[in-house]
């Protein structure tokens, strides 16, 4: 009998949303022919993204079952999961999903094909009550073409003879196929007529639902099992037609799952093949080596080589519309140093040179890199942040270091070197933002990423005979490096009484801009604020990141000041876990749950992060505790998910099951962090070496066993100090040429001091002033001979104590 199709009623469907952060699994063939990503939780297929890893496709492709009386559950919701990888390494899984009431199991495997962008998926279906007559199944599909839920079209139709579910938005159309015929099927929107809906209100689907359009929408169809056919196949294949999307699925169920798994296992053991040998069991069972070296692989582009986002996730998806376009499947150069600096310490500097290659496309053209980026290179966040711009030095030096930029391809590089480098002097020390996307002012963390690689660069410059730019980066380098703890280090806080210490480096100092006077230049200590104020004001706050400055090479582990602010770390920002202490980003930090366990929504109250228990391990051992790293990283590992995935955060409060946190496991942030997956591999590195693996020389030869000291202060219009130490010259640094019409002693003497350019478009001069007494005011303005005008505003520094 023929049905007279239906327009399905609840157009356009309730507000579309993604779905969990928290991954099980995430996988992709490792093929240029196959550009196809996904993930997995709660026993199903996620996220599913094509024809680039930064565009979402679906929001989650899972099984309904039904049956006598009413019979209703969803595997996700109404199962117990395992999933298992094909093997070590290999990012293609093994579901096991029991009912929850005891009465079926669904057992699949999932890999994608090789040859082409489809997703296979094989499923096992079992009656453990009753028998399988009783039981009906079905394919239930979220289709979010292009990162978005809305406007997106589905129908039920048949390509070449056969019946396929399709649906169609921006430019990327996708059909899903079965190997047994499907049964009854439909189109719906979503909340209101879709499949999900249609079973649970009447137990059947409405066959005369067969097209929606222009909505949130949902594909659902019958999978026909019967007793002599109990496994199915099903191909979801992408295209940038329907017809093509029809094409390519069928064409993966005509050559069935294992010939496209035997090639997908394949391509990934060849790579784990190439790798350094630094497994291990974790706790969990699984080689949490191989395991993270899939998972760094596995966020990496295909149409741009190099490029990788921070995480194929969206953080509280379940929470997040259209609106959040990005999520976290975008480029953050800083997360894409750290993920090239994973596969450097897995063996695999090829592809770390790739992504410098890649960091060399993107850059700006004054030298910058974009906070973040799609992975074409189109900037998404408009900031700018200091370590970003510096973090690509520190790359290069370490890929020439390993021999993998000799000095022939070390040229090809060279501009992207100076141009970055130029970057940083310029508008260095003070950072755009912190390595967390908030405030400006001075970050230890920025500073020794900053000073670091600026002595990178001026190596790298000295291997191409650029020695005197190279020197300036130097003297620039260790100028700012002399004033770390002017900056940053901060005594007589509360924080530091309930320490029983004198001082701790901040996780951000107020910038030192001229605005306003203070004992330390811009820095106001607790201690002489005004009653009343915050008693946790900017200045104050508490972060690991300060063991940066041991891990960039610019501190010695046991500097007194190192050891003051570890203890004030530990005092205020430990979180003892089952799996052992994990560290909260900073005091006050607001990136997280709410208390009540509801999702993070611009407001909440940050939770530990298992990266920062990788980034304490390595401090422990620079400072020669190689038992303590050891078992810092066993507390790294146990933080992983039930798939050995490493989340952003994990849940620090007794369990909520009903918001599925629990003590100590993943909490609805990103998971997996691929940066806390690089490093994992970084610290695995580290423990067999002996020593700090990412640790550049540079800062230690010159700071830490040379104690260089900067003979020089700078100035600046956009960093006006106001005084320098007795000893000390005076650097005045112009973006023109100028000449400094000084004097100190009130203008009853009068010197002019012309300036010149060096290579880096800065017109400097140093004025002679280290004799000059500690109480001598310097009093200077300017004339700039191109326009021929004099500044008409005088500047001052004042000559302070012999530091």
């Amino acid at each position: 009998m023929a049905v007279t199709p239906t327009v399905a009623k609840g157009a356009p469907g309730i507000p579309a949303r993604w779905t969990s952060s928290a991954k099980t699994g995430v996988g992709t063939a490792l093929s240029a022919k196959s550009p196809l990503w996904f993930t997995t939780s709660h026993g199903i297929l996620n996220e599913i993204y094509y024809p680039h890893l930064d565009s979402a496709c679906t929001r989650d492709l899972g099984l309904i079952v039904t049956g006598p009386g009413g019979y209703f559950s969803e595997e996700k919701r109404d199962a117990a999961h395992t999933v298992d990888p094909l093997e070590d390494g290999v990012p293609g899984y093994r579901f096991s999903n029991t009912a929850s009431d005891g009465a079926y199991r669904i057992e699949k495997r999932i890999v994608t094909d090789s040859k082409r962008p489809v997703l296979l998926q094989e499923v096992h279906f079992s009656a453990i009550k009753g028998s399988l007559a009783d039981y009906r199944v079905y394919a239930l599909l979220a289709p979010h073409l292009v990162n978005a839920g809305m406007g997106n079209t589905a129908w039920i139709g048949e390509h070449k003879g056969q019946r396929l579910l399709f649906a169609t938005g921006r430019g990327v159309s996708l059909a899903l196929a079965s190997s047994l015929p499907w049964g009854a099927c439909s189109a719906g929107y979503v909340g209101f007529s879709d499949g999900w809906q249609q079973l649970r209100d009447s137990g059947a689907l409405d066959p005369s639902c067969l097209a929606v359009e222009n909505g949130n929408v949902a594909l659902t169809g019958e999978i026909g099992f019967s007793a002599g056919r109990t496994v199915a196949l099903l191909a979801l294949g992408f295209g940038a037609s329907p017809e093509e999307a029809a094409d390519l699925a069928l064409a993966s169920l005509q050559q069935g799952f294992e010939p496209a798994a035997k090639i997908y296992v394949e391509n990934w053991r060849t790579f784990q093949a190439g790798l350094e040998k630094l497994d291990r069991r974790a706790a969990s069972g699984l080689n949490s080596y191989r395991a993270s070296a899939a998972v760094l692989a596995s966020h990496l582009s295909i149409a741009r080589p190099g490029a990788a986002v921070a995480s194929l996730s969206i953080p509280w998806g379940f929470n997040k519309g259209d609106d959040d376009l990005g999520g976290y499947h975008l480029i953050w150069p800083r997360d894409l140093v750290e993920t090239a600096g994973g596969f450097l310490a897995a063996g695999d500097g090829r592809q770390a040179l790739q992504i410098l290659t890649y960091l060399r496309s993107i850059q700006q053209p004054d030298g910058h890199w974009p906070q973040n980026c799609w992975s074409d290179g189109t900037a998404y966040w408009p900031g700018i942040q200091m370590d970003e711009c510096a973090f690509p030095l520190l790359l290069a030096d370490a890929l020439r270091r390993a021999g993998h930029l000799p000095e022939s391809k070390l040229a090809e590089f060279l501009p992207m070197i100076e141009n970055a480098a130029t970057y940083v002097v310029r508008n260095g020390p003070v950072t755009g933002q912190d390595r967390w996307e908030e405030d400006a002012g001075y970050s230890p963390f920025t500073l020794a990423v900053e000073i670091a690689g600026l002595l990178a660069a001026a190596d790298m410059l000295d291997a191409s005979g650029k020695n005197e730019p190279a020197n300036y980066l130097r003297e620039t380098a260790d100028c700012w490096n002399d004033q770390i703890e002017r900056w940053t280090y901060v005594t007589g806080t509360q924080a530091s009484t309930r320490a029983g210490i004198d001082g701790y480096y901040v996780r951000i100092a107020p910038p030192d801009d001229g605005s306003a006077a203070s004992p330390k230049d811009g820095f106001v200590p607790i201690k002489n604020r005004p009653p009343g104020d915050s008693d946790k004001p900017a200045e104050a706050i508490i972060s690991p990141d300060a063991l940066a400055l041991v891990r960039f090479g610019l501190r010695a582990a046991d500097d007194p000041r190192i050891l003051n602010t570890v203890k004030a770390v530990d005092a205020e920002l430990r979180c003892d876990l089952p799996q052992g202490p994990l560290w909260y980003r900073y005091t006050g930090d607001g990136y997280g749950e709410h208390e009540d366990g509801s999702p993070f929504d611009g407001t909440g109250q940050g939770r530990p992060w298992p990266l920062l228990a990788g980034e304490r391990a390595h401090y422990e051992l620079a400072a020669g505790r190689g038992d303590r790293a050891a078992q810092l990283l066993e507390t790294f590992e146990r933080s992983a998910g039930v798939g050995g995935l490493l989340p952003e955060q994990v849940w620090d409060r007794p369990d909520m099951p009903d918001r599925e946190l629990r003590l100590g496991a993943p909490s609805g942030s990103a998971m997996p962090l691929v940066w806390a997956h690089a490093e994992h591999i970084k610290l695995l590195r580290s423990l067999r070496d002996g020593a700090v693996f990412d640790l550049p020389p540079q800062g230690v030869e010159r700071y830490i066993k040379g104690q260089t000291v900067s003979p020089l202060r700078i100035w600046r219009f956009n960093h006006k100090i106001r005084s320098i130490p007795a000893g000390k010259a005076l650097r005045v640094e112009l973006s023109a040429p100028g000449v400094v019409h000084w004097s100190s002693d009130k203008w009853l003497t009068v010197q002019d001091s012309k300036t010149t350019e060096n290579a880096f478009g800065i017109h400097l001069v140093d004025l002679p002033v280290s004799r000059l007494q500690p109480g001598t005011i310097i009093v200077f303005t300017f004339f700039w001979p191109g326009a021929m005008r004099w500044e008409n505003v005088d500047f001052s520094v004042g000559i302070g104590a012999q530091s």
